[in-house]
């Protein structure tokens, strides 16, 4: 029986690895060009808040 290469699958690991990184770093240039400064966590100004109607108290 051969013995295995780990040196041959460290590099396809980091291989890969790195081909995830371009693939999301090209998603994220490509996505949001012009929102690059704006933080994800926050909605975009009046979206949610301008179209839904204030909670009212419910009625029995």
């Amino acid at each position: 029986m051969a013995t295995p290469n780990y040196s041959y699958e460290k590099r396809q690991r980091e291989l890969a690895k790195k081909r995830k990184a371009e693939e999301k770093r090209q998603r994220k240039l490509s996505g949001k060009p012009d929102d690059a400064a704006a933080s994800d966590d926050a909605p975009p100004e009046g979206t949610a808040d301008a179209d839904s109607p204030a909670p009212t108290e419910p009625q029995n």
